[in-house]
């Protein structure tokens, strides 16, 4: 597991980095009071372990258009069909996540449309045809929740091995 060899360094990286993604390197190495050598190091290791997977613009959907989001679980006629059903979901556009679940459904994704008419559309023409045997459909009126993971809950002081470190260790380790 990835995060046994986060240290305190890392999850300081991860909480300012989560804040602003658009912080320069620097000043989180002002923060940290670490060399900026030492912060483009932390984040190439914590990008080859896998605990950073890139950076991105969070568009409003409502600005662009997107006035209706949904939630869909979906109920497959033949659930040994979920990789073809998953890579046709990939190919509609107003499907933004799909996960694998336990419980009531197969699959449980989020969808986003112009509109409720664009919605039903979009069920009717684009996801029945996958060989669903049923759907729920719940559409949100409002997030109100939506925040990054908290960096320092999700791992435990006594789950790693954490030293005060100064920055010629840190880049004497990586």
């Amino acid at each position: 597991m990835a995060h046994r060899s986060l240290d305190k360094l890392d999850k300081k990286i991860l909480s300012l980095i989560a804040g602003d993604a658009r912080i320069p390197f620097l000043e989180v190495a002002r923060e940290c009071n670490v060399s900026g050598a030492a912060i483009h190091q932390r984040i190439q290791k914590l990008t080859n372990l896998g605990v950073l997977k890139g950076s991105q613009f969070i568009i409003d959907p409502e600005k662009v258009g997107y006035e209706t989001c949904a939630y869909m679980g979906l109920n497959l006629n033949n659930p040994s069909d979920f990789d073809k059903v998953v890579s046709a979901l990939q190919k509609i556009p107003e499907v933004v996540e799909c996960h694998y679940t336990t419980g009531s459904y197969d699959l449980f994704i989020k969808i986003y449309a112009y509109n409720n008419h664009h919605l039903l559309n979009t069920i009717h023409d684009k996801l029945q045809p996958l060989g669903l045997s049923r759907s729920e459909t719940i559409i949100s009126f409002n997030a109100a929740i939506d925040r990054a993971l908290p960096i320092g809950d999700f791992v435990s002081d006594s789950v790693v091995d954490v030293e005060e470190e100064t920055p010629e260790s840190v880049e004497a380790a990586d």
